[in-house]
């Protein structure tokens, strides 16, 4: 896996830079700002991007939606001091598929720059909730067949856990399994409930009701 950092501080893209190298990621390039953002990973092609909001010339999320319009872009995890709504949304609906606040502690961001490397979305867990708040203010009544009615009860355990936010290294440990056995039934929750990443996934916890807002952990 390699990866580009993207901050405009340079203590910080190198204290960035030195926990993912301490977590075994190749850390390949990095950038002072959002112009030099995308012109490295254009060149160097990383896995991942983690990628600051506020930048000089280029915002980060115009960055990232850039790299994401380029074919096989590399995945982008948001890394930002702001927790703020609008970023949030700006940054899913650029391309980003990730999330995550400075204050997190160091494994939360090498295990998020693992899972979306996966092809995996991941959001911290108070975005997940603000995420799915603002879409679902009210969650109607479920119609139509249950989605979770061919789930084991094992695979409704994790959905229920995707849906509090959880890392699949966050999953392995609640549920004393290995993360490739969570990543595998995060791949059959998916499947069956026919959405394409963890964020969908979320957002068809609180449809059906599974989690109701400002109680999904």
């Amino acid at each position: 896996m390699r990866v580009v950092v993207a901050d405009d501080h340079a203590l910080v893209r190198s204290g960035i830079t030195g926990l993912l190298e301490a977590g075994d990621v190749e850390v390949v390039g990095e950038a002072a700002d959002g112009v030099e953002a995308v012109e490295v990973a254009l060149r160097l092609r990383p896995d991942v991007v983690v990628m600051d909001v506020r930048m000089p010339r280029l915002d980060g999320i115009e960055a990232t939606r850039r790299l994401r319009r380029e074919p096989g872009g590399p995945q982008v995890l948001v890394l930002t001091t702001f927790d703020l709504d609008e970023y949030v949304f700006r940054a899913l609906e650029a391309g980003a598929a990730g999330f995550l606040l400075k204050d997190a502690p160091p494994g939360r961001l090498v295990d998020a720059v693992r899972t979306v490397a996966d092809g995996d979305a991941l959001l911290a867990p108070a975005v997940t909730r603000r995420l799915v708040e603002r879409h679902l203010r009210a969650p109607a009544p479920a119609t139509g067949p249950d989605p979770a009615a061919d789930l084991s009860p094992r695979e409704r355990e994790v959905w229920l856990l995707v849906a509090q936010g959880l890392s699949n290294a966050e999953i392995a440990g609640t549920l004393v399994v290995t993360e490739a056995t969570v990543k595998a039934h995060v791949t059959r929750l998916l499947a069956k409930l026919g959405v394409r990443d963890r964020v969908q996934a979320v957002v068809r916890a609180y449809e059906t009701g599974l989690v109701r807002p400002g109680r999904a952990g």
